[in-house]
């Protein structure tokens, strides 16, 4: 597969210490987890999560709540910094992420500062479980596409360096749109915005169609375990034009629409207008499921993006699980618990009982932004 080595075995990746300094709630914080379960026990709004979201924060340069870095600044604090330290079978990645209140944020890859944000991904990589995720089932396309381009990125750089240069594309293609409107002599510009769109698009396609079809085979499977046999989940690409990785058939569909898209001012086709459809028994579960169908697809899809990543990079990401146990009832709690075996994990739960036959390795009370060995 480009962009990764796919290699035999199923060495986890071990976060061995995380650093916080003025992150959300927390002044300052240090943590040496175990390379198995990891548990932080707490009321809600003590900051649990907040340690969760710093870890995918270095994995994938993103925040799972919020698009504002300066949201994850401590109050009255002028920076945050995040430095994460990983043991993988190639030896130790350190990633770091200092954030100021003003001007733009700074990736240090051991120690040396990155050129580009895309050199963040593949370092410390992890899937992560929240409540959050059932927007990824319910609501519009645009969630489900996230869901694609995280798991993607960490994955393979290639298809990160292909998202970046295909959302400048289009968004000077909606700058180009709106000149055109004014001044009708810019129209040939169109051409050049079109011909970049394409090439991106169609290879950011290509990685979805087989991504999708991997998570597909493999959450068929898992959700068949976790619904006792009981259910039939299937995943599905809907490409916003033809079978999605032809440029020339971007480039057409482009035109085609081009009268429309001057008139509205957006570009209404390409990849950043595809779907993914989620189907239990043959039914859209978006549509047509219940509150648990929802939320076992949820869970299928999230255990699964965890093995198709362990396939795609020879060893297994860590799992972080934000305030989930208490969402599922006893039988797939259980099943969840049974898949944690050889995975370093983070939970973050608010009553102890919810871990019940999870071996626990180490354990924090959090409270006001503090962590107390348990």
């Amino acid at each position: 597969m480009e962009g990764t080595q796919k290699t035999e075995g199923g060495t986890p990746l071990k976060i061995t210490r995380a650093q916080l300094t003025n992150y959300r709630s927390y002044e300052a914080c240090e943590l040496t987890p175990c390379e198995g379960v990891n548990v932080l026990l707490g009321d809600n709004g003590q900051g649990k999560t907040n340690v969760l979201e710093a870890l995918y924060l270095c994995c994938t340069g993103r925040s799972h709540r919020t698009r504002q870095d300066r949201e994850l600044i401590r109050w009255g604090a002028d920076f945050a910094d995040v430095k994460v330290e990983a043991l993988r079978r190639d030896g130790t990645h350190e990633v770091e992420i200092a954030l100021p209140s003003l001007g733009r944020r700074k990736i240090k890859i051991a120690g040396q500062e990155a050129g580009r944000s895309g050199e963040l991904m593949g370092h410390v990589t992890g899937v992560l479980f929240s409540p959050e995720d059932l927007r990824t089932v319910k609501d519009g396309p645009a969630e489900r596409r996230r869901f694609v381009d995280m798991a993607l990125s960490q994955i393979r750089p290639a298809y990160y360096y292909a998202l970046q240069r295909y959302a400048r594309a289009l968004k000077q293609r909606g700058e180009t749109l709106k000149l055109i409107a004014a001044q009708p002599a810019f129209l040939n510009t169109l051409d050049s915005w079109d011909e970049q769109l394409a090439a991106a698009g169609a290879e950011l396609m290509r990685h979805r169609r087989a991504y999708i079809a991997q998570l597909n085979a493999v959450a068929a499977e898992t959700h068949r375990s976790i619904s006792d046999e009981k259910e039939r989940l299937e995943i599905r690409y809907l490409p916003s034009v033809g079978m999605g990785d032809d440029a020339q058939a971007i480039l057409e569909a482009l035109f085609g629409a081009r009268e429309a898209d001057l008139r509205r001012l957006t570009t209404s086709v390409g990849p950043h207008r595809d779907d993914v459809q989620i189907l239990v028994e043959g039914r859209d579960v978006r549509a047509y499921g219940s509150q648990g169908q929802q939320r076992t697809a949820a869970l299928s899809m999230r255990l699964s993006e965890l093995d198709v990543m362990k396939e795609e990079l020879g060893e297994w990401p860590m799992l972080m699980l934000d305030d989930v146990m208490s969402e599922l009832d006893p039988g797939r709690r259980r099943q969840l618990v049974s898949r944690l075996k050889g995975i370093q994990t983070f939970i973050t739960c608010t009553d102890a009982e919810d871990l019940a036959g999870a071996e626990v390795g180490q354990a924090w009370r959090v409270e006001n932004g503090a962590l107390i060995q348990a």
